[in-house]
């Protein structure tokens, strides 16, 4: 491949022409501005090399993210590994109802926080909200605050490890917590597709009905929350009517559902307590 041009990599079959961009501009070092107009220069062999081995793993279906390491969310740009799922551009939504909803010097918990990704984009936008983040894995922890640390938000983040409510201390309530679960079956076919099948299960799916998840953070999350706190849930294309549904049920009011940019019902929420204390103003995003 040493000697092949740029423009010449963009003819190759069996990749997206997409993959083939962002793994020549890491190999590079170059942007996709650069490489449109740098699209007759030649590799060199150390180089073809490099894009020779990144071009392979994505033939074999490893995700781009992971040969490259790197994920951009929300403006941001974090670190990945296998060890923690790929940010998807979804669960921005997230991101954006939790920065609209935190009042000043509230206190944030983000439970399954994976590479840290809602955790530190919510720190980085506001300084003075305090946001503790738990994971079951030690390993997803590790890039988590590896991606705090590069974003200078290290010191406003409490990185806990254990399942879900038992990794917090006693008696700490909270204004918000954020969570996106596993929420996929075990038996759903996603999983052995495409870059599923190269991200951590646990992750993914709850090894049951892809149901269990939130059951737990709605029944756990009244012991954790101050009077009219949020508990908003990420979820799939078919689960809102469930989660909504538990919500009302543990006692949550002002219980409702946000769609993504495709227009499907992405995350449910409700508040804690009182009705009448719990004024509800209708967010905008979403709708």
């Amino acid at each position: 491949m040493a000697g092949v041009s740029v423009r010449s990599l963009f003819s190759l079959t069996g990749i997206d022409k997409s993959d083939v961009r962002v793994l020549l501009g890491y190999a590079l070092g170059k942007t996709h501005a650069q490489l449109v107009a740098d699209a007759e220069y030649c590799l060199s062999e150390s180089e073809a090399e490099r894009i020779s081995n990144y071009l392979i793993r994505r033939t074999h279906g490893e995700p781009v993210s992971y040969v490259t390491g790197r994920r951009d969310f929300y403006s941001l740009t974090f670190r990945v590994t296998p060890s923690v799922l790929i940010p998807r551009p979804e669960t921005e939504l997230l991101v954006e109802l939790a920065l609209e909803y935190l009042s000043d010097h509230a206190q944030l918990l983000d439970m399954g926080t994976g590479s840290g990704v809602i955790a530190i984009c919510v720190a980085h936008a506001k300084e003075d909200v305090a946001v503790t983040a738990t994971d079951i894995s030690p390993e997803a922890l590790r890039v988590a605050r590896k991606n705090a640390m590069y974003h200078q938000v290290a010191n406003r983040i409490v990185f806990r490890s254990g399942e879900w409510f038992s990794a917090l201390a006693k008696g700490i309530r909270y204004d918000m917590i954020v969570s996106n679960p596993p929420y996929i079956a075990s038996d759903d076919p996603h999983l052995q597709q495409g870059d599923l099948r190269f991200e951590p299960a646990c992750a993914l799916t709850d090894k049951k009905d892809g149901l269990s998840a939130f059951c737990a953070l709605v029944d756990g999350a009244p012991a954790c929350l101050k009077e009219g706190g949020w508990l908003l849930m990420e979820h799939g294309y078919d689960q809102a009517d469930f989660v909504c549904a538990r919500l009302r049920a543990r006692g949550f009011v002002s219980v409702r559902n946000w769609r993504d940019l495709a227009g499907i019902p992405r995350v449910s929420g409700g508040r804690w307590g009182n009705e009448d204390l719990c004024c509800f103003a209708g967010s905008t995003i979403g709708k």
